[in-house]
């Protein structure tokens, strides 16, 4: 009787042994479960700050690619008004000596026909 109870209090021993690896692996895996969690979660919030850098860079991209054509549009509007200002200025100036040319022959026709009647008083 002595060796039965024992026996039985070896195996209740041997039991708790038992459970009590069974909830220290239990809670191993918990634990594991949590820095997974936890690795999973710092990996997840380090692809959204890549992403949000990508984003801020690619917003800050169309903001410069927008000012650089906004520039550009701007060079071009200039170049346009004095391309169309040397045009003015060309004309100005051609139709100022065709205005001198046409002065300058119609006083040398003045001069020719004076010239003319001197020669021929009748």
């Amino acid at each position: 009787m002595y060796k039965e109870e024992e026996e039985r209090e070896e195996r209740g021993k041997k039991r708790e042994r038992e459970r009590e690896r069974e909830r220290e692996r239990e809670r191993e895996r918990e634990r594991e479960r949590r820095e997974g969690r936890r690795e999973r979660e710092r990996e997840r919030e380090r692809r959204e700050e890549r992403e949000e850098e990508r984003e801020e860079r690619g917003e800050e991209r169309r903001e410069r690619e927008e000012r650089e054509g906004e520039r550009r549009e701007r060079r071009e509007r200039e170049r346009e008004k004095e391309r169309e200002r040397r045009e003015r200025e060309e004309r100005r100036e051609r139709n100022l000596r065709s205005e001198e040319e046409r002065e300058k022959e119609r006083t040398e026709r003045e001069d020719e026909e004076e010239r003319g009647k001197e020669r021929d008083p009748a």
